[in-house]
């Protein structure tokens, strides 16, 4: 039997090898995929999220952890690809318009896969077009959008609105992230959730979507 504890640590750890080791000993011992991702990997990155938000973990840390557990998600997701059920959600997400940055998007995308999440990310420079395109193939439960620079924000409205014309706003919850983003932002936008930092944009999808 797979030791799920173990493999939450070496997630914790950033001990890259060793994830990878046990997710293909628990794989050879006939372990359910769905079981190594939500009992093992999600609550390793739900120690790492939290270490991350009292600070108590930076930016390499998390990158660190990340890397580790998406070596077992190399492992895992031809598996769980195979029933859109074992994951938690669907997330497309993406930096808007015009700007380039990507490490807190990134880091959101590595926070929600972590967490149990089917992820598609866009990269960065995400027209509202090319946003509604993706929510239109992919049909995602939560659409993420970041933006560090203030005169890339208003692309968040654009692409909410482009949402609604395209009768699509109703089909899909979302968020939005980024240094220079409130909460009044985001309600003034029509947005369902705010996320001060990427481990809080996972809780905050959870909440909206109905999860513990």
């Amino acid at each position: 039997m797979a030791d799920f504890s173990e493999i939450s640590k070496a997630v914790i750890e950033g001990n890259a090898a060793r994830t990878r080791e046990l997710t293909e000993k628990a794989i050879e011992d006939k372990v359910a995929p769905e079981r190594i991702l939500h009992e093992g990997l999600v609550p390793g990155m739900n120690v790492v999220g939290e270490k991350f938000k009292n600070n108590d973990y930076y930016v390499p840390e998390v990158l660190i952890a990340a890397r580790a557990m998406n070596t077992a998600l190399d492992i895992l997701k031809p598996l769980l690809a195979q029933n859109e059920d074992n994951y938690r959600g669907k997330v497309v997400i993406g930096t808007v318009k015009g700007d380039l940055h990507d490490i807190g998007k990134n880091i959101a995308a590595m926070m929600f896969e972590g967490a149990g999440f089917n992820v598609i990310d866009l990269g960065v420079d995400v027209s509202p077009d090319k946003m509604v395109e993706a929510v239109r193939e992919n049909k995602p439960t939560i659409l993420g959008m970041s933006a560090l620079l203030t005169t890339t924000m208003t692309y968040m409205k654009e692409t909410i609105t482009a949402l609604e014309k395209a009768a699509l706003r109703e089909k899909v919850k979302i968020i939005i992230g980024g240094a220079p983003i409130t909460e009044d932002f985001a309600r003034s936008i029509g947005a369902d959730g705010y996320a001060p930092d990427a481990a809080t944009g996972v809780e905050t999808a959870r909440k909206i979507l109905g999860q513990s």
